[in-house]
Parts: C-alpha cells; sequence; structure tokens
C-alpha cells in the first residue's frame, strides 16, 4: 500500500458533530486533508473517484453546519459519498470500498445512520428528501433535509416532478444543485445550456465578496439580520428563475470549492428558510487531483491506481469486451444501412456508443439520464422509418419499463433494446445487477428476447436485431471481456426463436441462457470424469422458445435443467410453462430452473457473486448430480 498522507485534523474527526468545534481555517485543512485521503482510498480499491473529489469542500460544509444524523443528507446517485462516508465513522474500513464484505461504493441504509436513503440511480434525492420533510412535519423522524444533486441528475423528468410537488408544498427543504458541467460524460440538453447561462456573466470574485457579506447576517446583535439575510440570498440569485417559478428560492451560484462562499451562504439559510430553498453550487469534478481532472470522464470510474502518475493498474485483456464487440458490429451494420440510428441515456462511454458516435455524430443521440425518454423517443424514431438501438443497461431499462410496455410493445414498434451489464456485475452491487429484464421483457406480447451465449453470438444478435422489423426485439450481454472465442468478420442474422445443439449426450440435459454456458460446458466436463455425458444446448432465445428442441430435450432425457442470469420469471420459467403445456411432465420429466436467487447480492467480484448465488460449473455440477440421484462420491444414492 501506498504511504498514507498526513491527516492530523482528520485525524481528530470521528463523527460530523467534530466539525463544530473547528475554525474555518481548520475546516479548510480538513477538506484538504479529506481529498488526499480519498485519494489514497481509491487508488487501492478502485471506484468513482471524480465525483467525489469534486465535493470536499461541500460535504466539510454541510457537516459542518448540518447536524447529521438528525438533519438527513441525501447524496443523488450516490458516487460521490467516500468523502462523507470518511467523515461519518467508516473511515477504517474506507479501504474496503466495493470489495467482498466492505463498505458500499453507494449510500446505503444498512450501512450506516448518516445514509438515510439508499441510492445508486440518479434523480430519486429532492423526491425522498421531501418525503423526509412530510414526515417531520407529521411526527415522523425530526431533522432538515438536504438533497445533493447533481446538474446531470437534474435533466431526469422525476427530479422537476419532486420540485414541482415541494414547491406546492412549501415545506422546509435544501436542495443542492451541485453544478459540475458533468454527470458521467458531459451533460447534454437544454437544462444544462440554461445552467450555463446562469453563471456565465457572474465573476466568482464578485460571489465571493457577497458571500462574505453574509457573515455579518449570522446570529448577533440581531438588527435587522432577518431582512438583511432575505435581501442578501435575493440579491445573490444571478438567475434561477425556472427554479422560483417552480416554488423555490434560489441562491447562487456559488464556487463549490471555495469555504469562504459556502460556510457563510450555507449558515445564513440554515438559519432563515422557511420554505424550499435551491442553493446553486459550481464545482469541478476530479478536482484537486490532476490525472482526474485531465481524463475525459474527469476521473469518473478508475480501476486501482499510483496516486503519483495516476496510472491504472488494469489486468492485460485475453479478449475483447462485450461492450467494444456490440459497438463494432453495431458500426458494421450501419455503414450497410443507412437508417440505423443508436441512443443512450448519458452513457455513451459505458455502452460503446462513444465509438459509434465517433464514426456516425449525426445518428447518435445522447439523451441525458432520462430512461423513460430514451425509450418513447426510441418508439418515435421506428415509428418514422428509422431502426434505433436503444443502448441502456439492464438496471437503468428498468426506469423506463412503461414506456417499453405503452408506447412500443402495445404498438409493435420495431425498437432494437441493446441491454449491457445483464446478470450480476461486481462491484457496483445489487443497485447495477441486471437480474431482471428477462423476466420482465419475455412476458411481453410480440418482445423477441435474446441473450448472447459468447462475444460471437453477440454479434450475430446485433445483425438479427438490424435485420428485424416485426416488433420490438431485445438482446443482453455482461459487463467485462468476452470468453475467447474466434471471432465473425460479419454477424450472420439468426432464425428468431431457434437456439443450437452444443454437444449431444443422454440421461439429462443442460439448457443455457445466457453467458453462464461456459460454466455449463466446464461442469460437463467435469461430469464427463465421472462417467455422465450431459447433452448441452444454448437457447439463445427466451421468447419466443424453440419449442422443437425444449420438447426434443424433454423426450429423449430423464431430466432437463435450464441456467440463466436471471431472477426467477424468466427463460426458466417459460420453458416450465411450456413443458407443462404440453403435459411433459405427465411423463416423469425431472425438471430444474437454476435462477438468481430471490435476494439481493451485495458487491464482490462477479465469480464470488455467482459463487454465492449457486451458479458456477461446481454447482452446477452438483445439481445434476442431485436430480440424478448420483452421490458426490459417484456411487448411486
Amino acid at each position: 500500500m501506498a504511504d498514507l498522507p498526513a491527516t492530523p485534523i482528520l485525524d481528530r474527526v470521528k463523527l460530523p458533530v467534530d466539525l463544530k468545534g473547528l475554525s474555518d481555517r481548520e475546516l479548510r485543512q480538513l477538506a484538504d486533508e479529506l481529498r488526499a485521503e480519498t485519494i489514497s482510498a481509491v487508488s487501492v480499491t478502485g471506484g468513482h473517484l471524480g465525483a467525489g473529489l469534486g465535493v470536499v469542500e461541500l460535504t466539510v460544509a454541510l457537516h459542518a453546519i448540518f447536524n447529521a444524523p438528525r438533519d438527513k443528507i441525501i447524496w443523488d446517485v450516490g458516487h460521490q459519498c467516500y468523502p462523507h462516508k470518511i467523515l461519518t465513522g467508516r473511515r477504517d474500513r474506507i479501504r474496503t470500498l466495493r470489495t467482498e464484505g466492505g463498505l458500499s461504493g453507494f449510500t446505503k441504509r444498512s450501512e450506516s445512520p448518516y445514509d438515510p436513503f439508499g441510492a445508486a440511480h440518479s434523480s430519486t434525492s429532492i423526491s425522498a428528501a421531501l418525503g423526509f420533510a412530510v414526515a417531520a412535519d407529521l411526527g415522523g423522524d425530526p431533522g432538515d433535509a438536504v438533497a445533493v444533486i447533481g446538474d446531470g441528475s437534474m435533466s431526469a423528468g422525476m427530479a422537476f416532478e419532486a420540485m414541482n410537488n415541494a414547491g406546492h408544498l412549501k415545506k422546509r427543504l435544501f436542495v443542492v444543485l451541485n453544478d459540475n458541467e458533468m454527470s458521467i460524460a458531459p451533460p447534454v440538453g437544454a437544462f444544462s445550456a440554461y445552467l450555463s447561462r446562469m453563471y456565465a456573466g457572474a465573476p466568482f470574485h464578485d460571489l465571493k465578496s457577497a458571500a462574505r457579506g453574509v457573515v455579518s447576517l449570522l446570529p448577533g446583535p440581531f438588527q435587522e439580520g432577518a431582512r438583511r439575510a432575505k435581501e442578501m440570498i435575493k440579491g445573490m440569485a444571478v438567475g434561477g428563475t425556472l427554479f422560483e417559478e417552480l416554488g423555490f428560492t434560489y441562491v447562487g451560484p456559488i464556487d463549490g470549492h471555495d469555504l469562504d462562499q459556502l460556510l457563510p451562504v450555507l449558515r445564513t439559510i440554515h438559519a432563515r428558510a422557511t420554505g424550499p430553498m435551491l442553493i446553486h453550487v459550481l464545482t469541478k469534478k476530479g478536482k484537486g487531483y490532476a490525472p482526474a481532472e485531465n481524463s475525459p470522464d474527469r476521473g469518473h470510474a478508475r480501476a486501482k491506481f499510483d496516486v503519483v502518475t495516476g496510472e491504472q493498474k488494469k489486468a492485460p485483456s485475453n479478449a475483447p469486451s462485450y461492450t467494444r464487440v456490440f459497438a463494432e458490429s453495431l458500426i458494421k451494420e450501419a455503414e450497410a444501412d443507412p437508417r440505423i440510428v443508436a441512443i443512450t441515456a448519458a452513457m455513451p462511454d459505458g455502452t460503446g456508443l462513444d465509438l459509434f458516435g465517433a464514426r456516425f455524430p449525426k445518428r447518435t443521440f445522447d439523451v441525458g439520464i432520462a430512461e423513460q425518454h430514451a425509450v418513447t423517443f426510441s418508439a418515435g424514431l421506428a415509428a418514422g422509418g428509422m431502426k434505433p438501438f436503444c443502448t441502456i443497461y439492464s438496471t437503468f431499462l428498468q426506469r423506463g419499463y412503461d414506456q417499453v410496455v405503452h408506447d412500443v410493445a402495445i404498438q409493435r414498434l420495431p425498437v432494437r433494446f441493446a441491454i449491457d451489464r445483464a446478470g450480476l456485475v461486481g462491484a457496483d452491487g445489487a443497485t447495477h445487477a441486471g437480474s431482471f429484464d428477462v423476466a420482465f421483457l419475455a412476458n411481453l406480447p410480440g418482445m423477441v428476447v435474446m441473450a448472447a451465449a459468447d462475444e460471437a453470438e453477440l454479434v450475430h444478435m446485433v445483425a438479427t436485431a438490424a435485420a428485424h422489423d416485426d416488433g420490438p426485439i431485445a438482446f443482453r450481454y455482461p459487463r467485462g471481456e468476452g470468453v475467447g472465442v474466434e471471432m465473425p468478420a460479419r454477424g450472420v442474422p439468426l432464425e428468431i426463436g431457434k437456439g443450437r445443439m452444443i454437444r449431444e449426450g443422454g440421461r439429462i440435459a443442460l439448457l443455457s441462457f445466457g453467458t453462464r454456458l461456459s460454466e455449463v460446458l466446464k461442469a460437463a466436463e467435469a461430469l464427463a470424469a465421472r462417467g455422465i455425458t450431459p447433452t448441452v444446448a444454448d437457447a439463445r432465445f427466451a421468447k419466443p422458445l424453440d419449442r422443437d428442441l425444449i420438447l426434443q430435450l424433454a423426450r429423449t432425457h430423464e431430466a432437463l435443467i435450464t441456467i440463466e442470469e436471471g431472477a426467477v420469471g424468466g427463460f426458466g420459467s417459460h420453458v416450465a410453462q411450456l413443458l407443462a403445456h404440453e403435459g411433459v411432465f405427465d411423463r416423469g420429466l425431472k425438471y430444474r430452473s437454476m435462477v438468481l436467487p430471490d435476494s439481493f447480492i451485495d458487491q464482490a467480484s462477479p465469480e464470488a457473486m455467482y459463487r454465492v448465488a449457486g451458479m458456477d460449473a461446481p454447482q452446477i455440477e452438483a445439481k445434476v448430480l442431485e436430480v440424478l440421484g448420483v452421490s458426490v462420491v459417484g456411487k448411486r444414492a
């Protein structure tokens, strides 16, 4: 481990209450030490670095002025919460971030009373904070509610729904708009442009002078303190019309890295506010660490790295990532078909659409953090004669489900859903697991649902989706590298609803859906050593099912096991429905479905998570032995 930074002030802070006795000068030094400690910790574990560095001073100011955990500080998304965790009694575990048994990379209610609301998806903080504020009014938990939301998260409709409601209810509520001109990628859309216009003509030195003037308004010989505080706040509002129309008192913009501004302004509004307040804070993602500031994503997500150089310590890859395979395959299809367009919801890098966008900038659309809009926008493109590939992580597609049903499926519009991060994803944990998409898509009439078993299959599924014009189609693939199979030069459209036989055997058939196929094949090899040779097949489609293949496996084997990287209600449930309808169970077939367990699995490596889920090769082998009634030592039970 690299040498730890010197942190004499931070060493005195065990909980936020310890900030109350620090002078403003000591708070400034604390911020510097907190930034150094955050960089040091993330260099050991990897994780979301840039967002946390951008809110170091803001974190110090909030905890110095508000009274957590009585006051509820709610971090939108939560990937900026590492400094908050260090100040709230978790410093001794901060170098376990995102590891098995360690601290979550996001806020988590079960982890600490200082995390009043769990978050890892965006734009939920204002709604939650308003809930806390109303609950306090009704006799629930007392204390103020503070939502810290980024400019990227403010592009989602949910944030404005919450602000509209808060302005109507007029409850005391604090919303800190952390405006760093970035979410993961640079922000897009009219709202971002609106924020830029608001502070374009307001030099920081003018705002700094105004903020220092607020000190005189703090409790003391009150005089006309209340009136002057109100006028000072009003005078600082260089913009804010939109927020004021929604019923908020607007303050800002102020320099989020200058505690000489943050502290007096927050002290004043904390003392004087009676209704909803919006504090517009300007920050820089990755602030104070050059390798983060200079990277395209401002150091958003980092592998373990060298603190001095910023060089990331990534293991060499033996195969291309599924995300890159998707992007390169889509580019090839788009070169041959000018109607192909691609849509992402603020994740161009994560989905590979940065590559597509570089090749086809006019056919690439980043709609911001707005998955619902992304889906319906794609539906409109399809209705207008285009071939949209709506490219969204599985966990985020959940947010657009009503639009998938109402705007796409019912109208049988040929939207192509490219679903990245399918299955268990590792360090991001349960909030980012792609567990439910098969279950919630395969029950929709007319929807085609595919899962790639390896990177070569993904190439063919991109081609299949591009060629498919009869209603919506979805294909899923995991995070990380492929398995190293030989790659085709160009994808070939698959026959809809047809799987493939991998190897033929006897007694028991293993029917895989998705990338567990590699583990199934490992299990088959181990079983062969025991004298059991299972049949192995790749379903390819959860909908429509390959009826012929499934019924053939059921009729020619005494047992059938399906394996998938999804929750109950998905592929295996559809197979069971088919078998029951066809009366196969009446003929004595033994059937089992291996799915993700009915629980949320905490962060660990993907391999460890699948081991916990009971879906690695040894556990597939054990399931076969159990179904066949064979003991572990290889004798009949």
